[in-house]
């Protein structure tokens, strides 16, 4: 009987500790859901004023809902201010750097993770040191050796600036990534007759597909907003400059059509959300991978 009774009150509390754990997950979903506005309403109000027309900007106020509709706004804005010549400077340089930072930092980091060699550890101490130092300080003394290699007022000389900047970071990644790769892949593969570059070429760097993504994003991201690069390097070449410098010509000294700016901005972050989309999945495995490790 007693047993019964026992029974009988458990499921009876059943019920209550449902509903306790459904308004528990129903809380949490609508936080999560007004942080996740708050978080993207910026973007929304960029876009949404965009289309506005330059005299209703600053009537509208925070509206994400325009009253009337501007296509034209992103016609103007592409043709105005040399939008195309500018997204074809970005595109190059950022490409660029981007096969380049690959290609430099993934050998970097296969012989940094799966080679032992005298002076190894005293290397990633003093290359890692090098991530704490500003980039403001040391742009004079690549500004004066890109000056002596002829390459100022050229898309080269962002090219090779971006890439430098970023084969730290990018090889720290590409080691760990590295590193965490079972050593009998690597005995298999010379086993079969695979030197040092077939290992590398032929054996882990296909293998390192999520980690290839990750660093080609975080490169293509800081390549194509980087600002103070092409700027102090195209200073004689304005034609030369990225997105990221030409949203500033619809900045006047008087005046500014925030309209075109918002259309400019949202041009400038299109792409980048683009390839986010395309290789987050990739994204997401690389940098489990090296955290590993």
């Amino acid at each position: 009987m007693a047993t019964r009774v026992s029974r009988y009150r458990q499921k009876k509390r059943l019920p209550a500790y449902k509903r306790r754990q459904r308004l528990s997950s129903l809380l949490t979903h609508m936080v999560l859901i007004a942080g996740g506005f708050l978080w993207v309403y910026p973007f929304l109000w960029v876009f949404s004023s965009s289309l506005r027309k330059p005299e209703h900007f600053f009537t509208e106020g925070l509206n994400l809902i325009p009253k009337e509709l501007a296509l034209s706004n992103y016609v103007n804005t592409w043709n105005d201010a040399s939008f195309g010549a500018y997204f074809f400077n970005s595109v190059f340089t950022t490409v660029l750097t981007v096969v380049l930072t690959l290609f430099v930092t993934s050998m970097a980091g296969f012989v940094l993770a799966r080679k032992t060699f005298p002076g190894k550890r005293a290397i990633i101490v003093l290359v890692g040191i090098t991530l704490f130092l500003p980039h403001g300080y040391t742009i004079i003394p690549i500004f004066d050796i890109m000056q002596r290699l002829g390459l100022l007022d050229t898309l080269w000389s962002i090219v090779i600036a971006e890439t430098a900047g970023g084969l730290v970071f990018s090889t720290f990644l590409f080691m760990g990534y590295f590193s965490t790769m079972d050593r009998q892949i690597e005995d298999a593969a010379r086993v079969d007759g695979a030197g040092f570059h077939q290992l590398y070429w032929r054996v882990l760097f296909p293998l390192a597909g999520p980690m290839v993504a990750t660093v080609a994003l975080f490169t293509f991201i800081s390549s194509w907003n980087n600002f103070l690069i092409p700027l102090v390097f195209t200073l004689g070449r304005p034609d030369l400059n990225t997105l990221a410098i030409g949203l500033y010509s619809f900045i006047g000294e008087h005046s500014t059509n925030w309209t075109y700016v918002c259309a400019g901005s949202v041009i400038t972050l299109g792409p980048i959300m683009l390839i986010f989309v395309l290789l987050q999945r990739y994204f997401i495995d690389g940098v489990s991978g090296a955290v590993k490790a």
